[in-house]
């Protein structure tokens, strides 16, 4: 009876030892047990390097997939789609009249437009509000943010086709080959310095 009560203490005491050593080389190996366990971000590409000011936020993906085939409409209410668009690079703004920042920074969007009028760039404003009279308000207010177009989504569909999710306003840059290429959530300054060398070294690229 001594003799289990005996084994059965050291046996307790050899399992207080070891949890106390396993916990020791838990602590002591805390950083690398983390660090294993964090999912990897997202690889970047090149542009990665225009991700500052304004567009400290801009996302730009190493792995390049094709903009969705997703049909929108013109302003006469034609089908379109992005691949219409290839051999430009392309702009693609996402937004709604009852989102306050897409009102906010659709005269930067007008601004560039501007700037590059007669180069391979479109800048794609798509209205995404889903009622009729939401759609002529957006008519109203894109006519006297010239030369900006109007475009449509009223199923409001496009915002989860591309990398934002839904999020508004979104920005996507498409490039020559209708690659996704960089894109951004929220309000941005479009006409911005790193905006425009962004768009400049998209542009630079062989067609």
């Amino acid at each position: 009876m001594k003799g289990s009560k005996t084994a059965g203490i050291a046996i307790a005491g050899a399992l207080v030892i070891g949890m106390i050593v396993g916990a020791g080389l838990l602590y002591a190996n805390r950083d690398a047990f983390f660090k294993a366990a964090a999912p990897e971000p997202p690889a970047k590409s090149e542009l990665a390097r225009f991700a500052k000011g304004s567009l400290a936020r801009l996302e730009t993906p190493a792995a390049l997939t094709p903009a969705p085939a997703y049909a929108f409409k013109t302003r006469d209410g034609a089908a379109a789609n992005f691949a219409q668009f290839r051999g430009k690079v392309v702009v693609v703004n996402l937004w709604a009249m009852w989102c306050a920042p897409c009102r906010t920074e659709m005269p930067t969007l007008a601004r560039l437009a501007e700037a590059y009028a007669g180069k391979d760039l479109v800048v794609l404003p798509i209205n995404v509000d889903a009622t009729e009279d939401g759609l002529a308000d957006a008519r109203s207010f894109i006519d006297v943010h010239e030369p900006l177009p109007l475009y449509s989504d009223m199923k409001f569909q496009l915002p989860f086709e591309l990398p934002g999710e839904g999020k508004m306003p979104q920005t996507v840059l498409l490039d020559r080959q209708g690659r996704i290429r960089a894109h951004f959530s929220g309000e941005a300054d479009w006409a911005s310095p790193e905006a425009r060398a962004l768009i400049d070294a998209l542009l630079a690229e062989p067609a």
